[in-house]
């Protein structure tokens, strides 16, 4: 090979890695959105503690990207983060794809299995190009599926978590491999394996595919087994190192410290993901749900051709190397099988390991029909580069659908609430994925609001919760201390596995909440809609005496009078995305419903010309919300 391609064909993956990341930019979210985006935002911008299982890797990482002095906001930089794993992680994919197809398309390396003796191959010339064509095309179809691609779009454990499985995948092929059975290939790939643990637990569907090939090459001898124990040595520094950052940094009492896990109680309740545990495993019927999800959302991923390609792919294999098919068949599986056993409803990420094996048939599916063209039809090897444009499809027909470029209405959302309340006021919901996550970001980063005190109910339900609202609101918490320690003592036992009364802990639960509103006269109360339509109409909580609700643009307040009670003008302003989705369609009803109710209430009082600015508010607004015709023929006629 000439030093010319030779420069070439090192050079490709990082190029086609730059013009994945470019479109990657195109579609990047400027702000907010669903989800965990602002918490994690947050959490990174502020070195707080997030969610379970903590993420050290993820949030120290993003801390020192988000600190580069860049002329953006940080929540465009640690959505830029996001962007650059996942670009990062085809890099990678290539790089894997290509030394696969070059060991398993080589009679050297089929003569060397046999006597266990194995070496990196360079591919010969004639395959060089072909397996170049069919790394690419294969990395397309996988950064432009619907999945993949969207964790590029903002701020996500899982990018990462991608060019984590990118790491993993190459290192333990790259030391299956190599000609020696060198200790450092396989203590690399352990220290790739910690990593991902400190990132995020789904590094676990990884396990099989490096168990696989490590006994095959090393088999199951006394000389393996040291291997393993001076790799798991050698790996576990990594993974105290990374993870005494949760104790450490709840010690000093951040403003995000979920979970406070300062001791060993509620560390391993925190790291092991302990109150997510009952959507794990749940049941035969919920596995069957997810598992039928997956296969009917596939042809959304990749398209009928990627999956044709796949299928190809899986067929060649077998052909070739059932070593290798048996590795990403059995790993596959694997992973299909713990992921589907998660009741969630945004399961799709935990499907990103299947995903990329995908990806690797659909290179393999490549390959093959390139060999078979050039073979059958003498074609150009030139002209075979034509094929790899068949990994732009699901560019251009999932373009529309990941693009978030224009996702402003979470910021918006998020800010109208804030500012749409008095000074100090106390917001009572449980909207996490539409604003209360996002008021993390707001608050916490940007100092937007910060008065105002957002009270998740259903994180009151923790005992961790407490600690962080004394923190953040001491004069808030301090005002129901004594319902508050009788919840908390009926909790303990729950939290702690042991026996507990329900009825108790109910009571004393919606007595924490009641109270919350009594007991704070002193400041403005709001109440979020979803409570309004359920927990109160189910009597799951309560107002004091003499407590009624009031419509107040997006929410509804709580007042102790018979007068009526003004509201913010409908003067705000709200960017709708041009592509929706249940998120985005919760936020747009959830107004829809606010503003109808104010009309209504403004009705009421026979204050027509406010039920007209907000009826023509909404009607400008939302043209496409349904407004109940009750409210039309009553505007009509205050209208004149």
């Amino acid at each position: 090979m000439s030093d010319k391609k030779s420069v070439i064909y090192k050079i490709l993956p990082i190029i086609i890695s730059l013009f994945v990341l470019t479109i990657y930019f195109f579609t990047l979210a400027p702000s907010v959105i669903q989800i965990d985006s602002g918490e994690l935002a947050a959490v990174q911008a502020t070195l707080g503690i997030a969610h379970p299982t903590g993420y050290p890797l993820f949030t120290l990482v993003g801390y020192l990207f988000v600190k580069i002095p860049l002329p953006v906001s940080t929540i465009y930089k640690a959505n830029l983060l996001a962007a650059i794993w996942c670009g990062l992680g085809i890099l990678f994919f290539i790089k894997s794809v290509t030394l696969l197809l070059a060991n398993i398309n080589s009679k050297k390396v089929e003569k060397k299995l046999k006597t266990k003796s194995f070496q990196i191959i360079e591919p010969e010339e004639s395959n060089n190009l072909l397996i170049k064509i069919a790394a690419i095309t294969g990395s397309l179809f996988l950064a432009f599926s619907n999945t993949y691609w969207m964790q590029s779009t903002s701020v996500e454990v899982y990018s990462l978590q991608i060019f984590l499985f990118m790491l993993i995948i190459f290192s333990s092929l790259r030391a299956y491999f190599s000609k020696s059975n060198s200790l450092f290939d396989w203590t690399l790939l352990g220290i790739f394996t910690a990593l991902g643990f400190t990132n995020h637990m789904t590094t676990l569907l990884s396990l099989p595919f490096t168990a696989i090939l490590f006994f095959r090459k090393e088999g199951l001898t006394k000389k393996s087994l040291l291997k393993i124990a001076v790799t798991f040595i050698s790996s576990l520094p990594v993974l105290i190192l990374l993870y005494a950052y949760l104790p450490l940094r709840a010690s000093t009492n951040p403003e995000i410290n979920w979970g406070n896990p300062f001791n060993a109680e509620n560390f391993l309740r925190h790291i092991t993901g302990k109150q997510y545990q009952v959507w794990l495993f749940s049941s035969f019927d919920a596995a069957k749900k997810q598992f039928g999800y997956f296969f009917n959302n596939l042809p959304s991923e990749f398209t009928v051709p990627g999956l044709l390609l796949a299928l190809t792919g899986l067929g060649y294999i077998f052909k070739v190397n059932k070593r290798i098919a048996g590795l990403i068949t059995v790993s596959f599986v694997v992973a299909l099988l713990y992921s589907i056993n998660y009741d969630i409803v945004d399961i799709d990420s935990y499907f990103l390991f299947n995903f990329i094996l995908t990806g690797i048939l659909i290179s393999m599916g490549v390959f093959f029909i390139l060999k078979e063209l050039k073979l059958r039809f003498k074609l150009n090897e030139r002209v075979l580069v034509i094929f790899s444009f068949i990994g732009f499809i699901p560019l251009i027909t999932n373009y529309s659908s990941i693009d978030q470029s224009d996702r402003y209405i979470f910021e918006d959302y998020t800010k109208n609430i804030l500012s749409s309340v008095e000074k100090n006021s106390i917001i009572f919901s449980y909207q996490w994925d539409y604003f209360i996550s996002a008021s993390y970001y707001y608050q916490f980063v940007e100092n937007f609001r910060k008065d105002v005190v957002v009270v998740d109910k259903e994180l009151l339900r923790r005992s961790w919760y407490y600690n962080q609202l004394k923190r953040n609101y001491p004069t808030v918490i301090k005002n129901i201390e004594n319902e508050v320690d009788r919840f908390l003592s009926a909790l303990e036992p729950f939290e702690s596995g042991g026996k507990f009364d329900p009825n108790l802990l109910e009571v004393n639960y919606r007595n924490v909440m009641t109270r919350l509103v009594s007991q704070n006269a002193d400041r403005d109360f709001y109440v979020g809609l979803e409570l309004f339509a359920n927990e109160i109409q189910r009597g799951e909580f309560s107002l004091p005496d003499g407590y009624q609700l009031v419509p107040h643009l997006f929410l509804f307040k709580a007042v102790k009078s018979d007068e009526y009670i003004p509201a913010p003008e409908p003067d705000f302003s709200i960017r709708l995305p041009k592509n929706k989705n249940r998120y985005t369609n919760f936020i747009e009803d959830t107004i829809g419903r606010m503003l109808s109710y104010r009309i209504l209430y403004e009705l009421n009082w026979n204050k027509r010309d406010k039920a007209i600015a907000y009826y023509n508010k909404l009607r400008k607004t939302l043209p496409e919300f349904i407004i109940p015709e009750q409210i039309s023929k009553m505007i009509k006629i205050a209208e004149g």
